[in-house]
């Protein structure tokens, strides 16, 4: 009798033992998740800064496409409005076709050349583009992460452990069309003639929506 309740308390010790580790592993993993998504924040909130120094700039040159001004207003309006919600396909789309709609006004502006001699044009236009940088990168980071912690939730045994404490999958911070997942390529230069550099289309998997703040143990 007394050997089997030493054997008892043994498993029962190695079973918290386990459960201890599995529960921080988690945690750790979440708090990676969340550092990484405040990192793409970021990056999003400096965008949203430069847009309206962008078209108070562009709005200058005459004749400039109204359409094109008033599309990325709109959208960077859309996109800061979702900041903090709880739709995250909503936002990932809305960045996305932000994106795609600087990429346009940058390559609509070749037409101008008044507005390309500006050099506080050229130096928005390269703010920009460097952010858009970031932007995926940060987005590639955040989105390694996203899949170790999804692993670590559907991975026996600490799938166990992530339902009993209620961690749930987080989705991948992607854009449905490859071409906005590119930072615009466009050279300002006035001693270029050539076009503008068509975005690459990258070999990136589907697209998924993004949840930044996985719900508490």
């Amino acid at each position: 009798m007394k050997f089997f309740l030493i054997v008892l308390i043994i498993l029962i010790v190695l079973i918290l033992v386990v459960a201890i580790g599995q529960y921080n592993g988690l945690v750790v993993l979440r708090n990676k998740l969340q550092e990484a998504w405040r990192q793409v924040d970021v990056e999003l909130n400096r965008r949203y800064d430069l847009i309206p120094n962008l078209v108070s700039t562009v709005q200058g040159a005459a004749k400039f496409e109204q359409s094109t001004l008033e599309k990325v207003v709109e959208l960077r309006n859309q996109a800061k409005a979702l900041v903090g919600s709880n739709n995250p396909a909503a936002r990932a789309d809305i960045e996305g076709q932000l994106s795609q709609a600087v990429t346009n006004l940058f390559v609509t502006a070749e037409a101008y050349p008044d507005l390309k001699a500006s050099t506080n044009f050229r130096d928005l236009q390269k703010q920009l583009t460097e952010t858009e940088d970031r932007i995926a990168n940060s987005r590639r980071y955040y989105n390694a992460i996203v899949g170790g912690h999804n692993t670590k939730i559907e991975a026996f045994p600490s799938n166990l452990f992530a339902n009993a404490f209620h961690f749930t999958k987080a989705g991948y911070f992607e854009v449905d069309d490859p071409t906005m997942r590119q930072a615009p390529q466009v050279d300002f230069s006035e001693n270029k003639d050539s076009a503008p550099t068509a975005p690459a289309s990258p070999s990136s998997p589907p697209p998924g929506g993004f949840d930044p703040t996985p719900p508490a143990a």
